[in-house]
């Protein structure tokens, strides 16, 4: 009896370059299987792209008739009709409210990234219409996240009488009941995941909410706002209310807010994000926006700003303003006008931002030291979670998420405050949901508060119930940690030889970006490389040069190696043939362009034929 094919056993892909056990202690595996590795083939002839840009389209999971808008994504296409979000209509209509009739609307922001871009783009449409909106963004040490009872109280003794929050505000239920109270509409526009109880308002613009089927869940807040008033523009339009002296706001001209707020939220570089995006990169381009070039040009970038710029250059900046300085700092600059005045914020965030890493390497040597600690030589424990005395809560989720990038597992880290309450954050790993634990260890009474997503929360708890919490923790989340952590794999888009590491390369792998969260940066392997030369340089980085068999060099970095795996693995090996992956960028230096991979992994290929020719 012959068996179909579909009763076959179908046996894993081999390890790429054979790769079980690299020198972090990884398996590398193509991102292709083989099923995979033939949409490829169909996408390179069907559109007449290169093998490689075909392979990294077919590992992002787009199916061959959906190539040509993967390649040029566009807003006008991925919008949605707003009114697919619940409650989007009564928003719009409250805001609109607030603009014909010229009231004193507040804007309540978070202190993040994601929450400046969010007010500031809310404010401009505002002042647009003709109103001189209020702006509170909270002090993250003095007020913590979301509302608070004293700062509604001070908003309506300023006259607001519509109080709109952006990324935040979903589990403020006390404060907005101390809103209405006061006689104040309410517009919440927020995408963090709910609890049980909604808060009372006029409108919950929440794609995360339960009862929400419009598909948006995964867009940042900011993204929110714009679709909210896409919407408010609409409700207007139809009421008369633009015309020749005021005409309607081109909302697509503050894609910049959009794009960066996207990319600093880590929000899934998918769909209508990505489109936000790709398009609001070409805004930043264009230089035509006073606050967003002034922190451009303090943070010296050279060349065209592309996503990674977005998460590791411009949104620390913004958020250095409130993590340890004045937490509307972000916001003034992106609402700026003059030159002057914008370059004289843009280099306040700049101080403010060298001032955080200092406290941050402080606190994060303090962190690695307990949490090597406490998992002790057998590498045991799920989760873990560094407290202490001292630590500036504006730094703890910076610190958390090192803890998480070089221990592979979910990391708190919790500023103890003298009165015995700690403040802190947690980050996760793929796999492992620590916002619905954290909420569901609030409804247990053991923080006093928590919320977050998948990736991310904040807790504030009692000093005394640290203990507990790790213990909480670990029984509620070691079995998906486990399975999470034995899927350590590599996934490698392709294999290149020195040679063939040009600008023109990294150039049509960009066609497949921008690359972020949900949409990785292609990961290249160069088989068989000698390490010609590797040296320390800046903050624990390591600068290389790689050989390939026929004498061609690529240059290399190792961002924060030295003394981890990576690093030592690197150092012992000069001079030797290694298996190299990671991702190219262009390296813009005086006027000059070379390609640079940033090193993530390496491997000692077996005994065999040593370097590729």
């Amino acid at each position: 009896m012959t068996l179909p094919a579909s009763a076959l056993p179908i046996d894993p892909p081999p390890a790429f370059l054979g790769v079980t056990r690299s020198a972090t202690g990884k398996l590398w595996r193509d991102r292709l299987d083989p099923r995979g590795a033939a949409r490829a083939l169909a996408i390179a002839q069907r559109y007449q792209l290169p093998e490689m840009l075909a392979r990294v389209i077919a590992g992002r999971g787009i199916e061959i008739d959906a190539v040509a808008d993967f390649l040029d994504p566009t807003i006008r296409k991925l919008m949605p009709d707003p009114y697919t979000v619940t409650q989007m209509e009564a928003a719009a209509k409250r805001i609109a409210d607030a603009a014909v009739k010229a009231e004193k609307v507040a804007i309540f922001g978070d202190y993040d990234v994601d929450g400046a871009t969010s007010a500031a783009l809310l404010a401009w449409h505002l002042r647009h219409c003709g109103l001189d909106p209020l702006i509170h963004i909270p002090d993250r040490i003095f007020e913590g996240y979301g509302p608070n009872v004293e700062a509604i109280r001070m908003l309506a003794e300023k006259g607001a009488t519509l109080l709109v929050t952006v990324d935040c505000g979903t589990t403020s239920l006390e404060p907005l009941a101390e809103a209405r109270r006061l006689g104040m509409s309410a517009v919440v526009i927020d995408h963090h995941q709910c609890g049980d109880e909604l808060p009372e308002v006029d409108a919950l613009v929440n794609p995360n909410r339960p009862d929400d089927l419009s598909g948006l869940g995964h867009l940042a807040a900011v993204g929110l706002v714009l679709i909210t008033l896409v919407a408010v523009n609409r409700e207007l339009r139809q009421r008369g209310f633009w015309s020749a002296e005021l005409p309607e706001p081109d909302l697509l001209s503050m894609l910049h807010h959009v794009a960066l707020g996207t990319v600093a939220d880590v929000a899934p570089l998918t769909g209508l994000n990505r489109a936000f995006v790709a398009k609001g990169l070409i805004a930043l381009r264009r230089r035509d926006h006073v606050g967003h070039t002034a922190l451009m040009d303090v943070s010296r970038l050279n060349g065209p700003p592309e996503a990674w710029h977005l998460g590791f250059m411009l949104g620390p900046r913004i958020n250095a303003g409130g993590r340890i300085g004045r937490a509307d700092l972000g916001v003034r600059l992106l609402l700026e006008g003059d030159i002057s005045e914008a370059a004289r914020i843009a280099a306040e965030l700049d101080r403010l931002n060298t001032e955080r890493r200092v406290i941050e390497q402080m606190a994060e040597a303090q962190a690695e030291a307990e949490a090597l600690a406490s998992l002790g030589l057998e590498d045991k424990g799920a989760v873990i979670v560094t407290a202490s005395e001292g630590w500036h809560p504006g730094v703890v989720g910076l610190v958390a998420s090192r803890l998480k990038e070089k221990f592979g597992r979910p990391a708190f880290a919790i500023a103890l405050e003298p009165g015995g309450i700690g403040t802190g954050s947690g980050r996760s790993i793929s796999g492992v949901d620590i916002g619905k634990v954290v909420r569901q260890a609030v409804h247990d009474g053991l923080l006093i508060k928590g919320g977050g997503h998948a990736m991310a929360a904040g807790v504030t708890l009692r000093k005394e119930r640290l203990g507990e919490f790790r213990a909480y923790l670990e029984t509620a989340l070691s079995a998906d940690v486990g399975k999470s952590r034995h899927l350590n794999e590599l996934l490698i888009d392709g294999a290149v030889s020195a040679r063939g590491v040009t600008t023109d390369l990294v150039a049509t792998l960009n066609r497949a970006g921008p690359f972020g969260s949900g949409n990785p940066e292609p990961v290249i392997a160069l088989p068989s490389h000698q390490l010609v030369y590797a040296d320390e340089v800046g903050q624990a980085h390591l600068r290389l040069r790689f050989k390939s068999g026929d004498g061609a060099i690529v240059n290399g970095i190792a961002f924060r190696s030295v003394g981890q795996k990576l690093g030592d693995a690197l150092m012992q090996n000069r001079g030797q043939p290694l298996h190299v992956a990671g991702s190219l960028a262009v390296d813009r230096w005086q006027g000059a362009e070379r390609v640079q991979l940033r090193v993530i992994d390496v491997a000692v290929p077996d005994p065999g034929p040593a370097m590729i020719r």
